[in-house]
């Protein structure tokens, strides 16, 4: 028996959209679901939790009933509301905002998009879904499966890997990718 659960976070798959979706709640494209089927074949989960946007939900409650697991939705597992910009074309956003794109990614913490959710509500959201799972399996061994989104992977992992906010966007997290979570972040 280990002390945490072994956590996967697994990014939705392909939706066809080109822009900062959010919390648009966008279903997947047929590609997307290829993606995600070749992604789990083969996967070993005992829990698969997701976020309650349909480009998350509709696939873990497909894979969770397949395989007869446990499931549970939790809304704060959702991707970050981009203000303004959700919903933008990237190419809009960088030709009419460019330099205050560049801030945001820069330095999310002081330089939200229009409107955007405040970052620390947004790490803060996060976390304390990860520290319930990490509760709720704690001791047990289990596997958990976390369907999320590529904002979220990225500023889990640097909760985790102590990196910056900022670096956000040098983490490449992949339609359909799969990363391995060591939660609780230890201390530095």
């Amino acid at each position: 028996m280990t002390s945490t659960p072994r956590i996967d976070l697994l990014r939705h798959g392909h939706t066809g959209q080109r822009s900062y979706r959010g919390q648009l709640d966008d279903p997947l494209s047929p590609l997307g679901w290829e993606q995600l089927r070749a992604t789990a074949d083969g996967g070993q989960w005992d829990v698969v939790v997701s976020s309650t946007l349909q480009r998350c939900a509709a696939f873990a409650e497909a894979l969770a009933t397949q395989r007869g697991l446990p499931l549970r939705l939790d809304a704060r597992l959702m991707e970050y509301h981009f203000g303004d910009w959700q919903g933008v074309p990237i190419e809009a956003i960088d030709r009419d905002f460019g330099p205050a794109l560049g801030r945001f990614w820069a330095d999310p913490v002081n330089h939200p998009p229009p409107a955007g959710e405040p970052f620390a509500a947004f790490r803060g959201r996060l976390s304390a879904a990860l520290d319930q799972i990490a509760v709720e399996h704690a001791g047990s061994g289990r596997r958990v499966l976390v369907v999320t989104h590529g904002g979220a992977i990225r500023a889990l992992r640097c909760v985790v890997e102590q990196r910056p906010f900022g670096q956000m966007v040098e983490i490449e997290v992949p339609h359909a990718s799969l990363h391995p979570l060591a939660w609780p972040p230890r201390a530095p």
